[in-house]
């Protein structure tokens, strides 16, 4: 893979996501978590966090299922996609920027807690294994 689809893949992913510095990528590295259709377990919708700009006392709907278009928050495909996930729904206490998790492996929902740091090291254990095989 060259560096030009390197900076494709990075470009792909989510606009308004975090991206980790090229410096760290491997090359086999893609933002993008395929989908599929009627699950019952979350679909990692990125494999980094989005930061959010929220509003104090307003309410929020942080989607859990992975399956939303408007990453983070829910636009309601998890009622086809995944009926038995349903979003979280938040209210901030102040006005601030938050990390918002994106891989939905968090132990602190909504907030990412570096859970996708496990995701991402899933991924590339499984790529250089697929790549040695």
């Amino acid at each position: 893979m060259n560096a030009l689809r390197l900076v494709s893949a990075v470009r792909n992913g989510s606009a308004h996501c975090f991206k980790a510095p090229q410096t760290f990528l491997p090359l086999f590295y893609n933002n993008k978590v395929p989908v599929r259709l009627q699950s019952s377990q979350p679909v990692s919708a990125a494999r980094l966090p989005c930061r959010v700009k929220v509003s104090a006392g307003r309410r929020y709907a942080w989607c859990a299922c992975g399956h939303s278009k408007k990453q983070p928050f829910c636009d309601g495909a998890h009622k086809a996609s995944a009926p038995d996930i349903s979003p979280l729904r938040f209210t901030p206490d102040k006005d601030q920027t938050v990390l918002l998790c994106a891989c939905k492996q968090t132990k602190n929902a909504p907030y990412c807690d570096g859970s996708h740091f496990k995701v991402i090291y899933r991924d590339v254990v499984k790529s250089v294994k697929g790549f040695f095989k």
